[in-house]
């Protein structure tokens, strides 16, 4: 079991999905940033200012030590934001691959 256990540890497919979260983690922060800190303030300006992590629904106030209740929609649209900036960058990623994958089945069949 031991020795099933390192040849699957050592296959490629194995490291490459490792690496693959690690840099996929790392892009995700950036992705974080690129929309908290560029993307939302501009948004924000130009739709009058608003914060949009600050935006929320609340449905009761703070009383005393109970805290606030609220529905924090600013921070869902945040992280929808964040989606679809990752989706459209796998999806180009993706396209760019297949274009290049196409070009080399081509060549080779000539």
């Amino acid at each position: 079991m031991i020795s099933e256990f390192k040849t699957f540890i050592a296959q490629g497919n194995v490291l490459d999905l490792a690496v693959g979260i690690i840099i996929g983690a790392a892009f995700g922060k950036i992705t974080t940033s690129l929309v908290e800190d560029i993307i939302n303030p501009v948004l924000g300006l130009i739709i009058g200012g608003v914060d949009f992590s600050s935006l929320k629904l609340v449905l009761r106030q703070a009383v005393g030590t109970a805290p606030e209740v609220a529905i924090r929609y600013g921070n869902f649209l945040n992280t929808v934001l964040q989606f679809l900036i990752i989706a459209w960058v796998v999806f180009l990623i993706v396209k760019a691959a297949n274009h290049l994958r196409s070009r080399v089945v081509v060549e080779r069949t000539l």
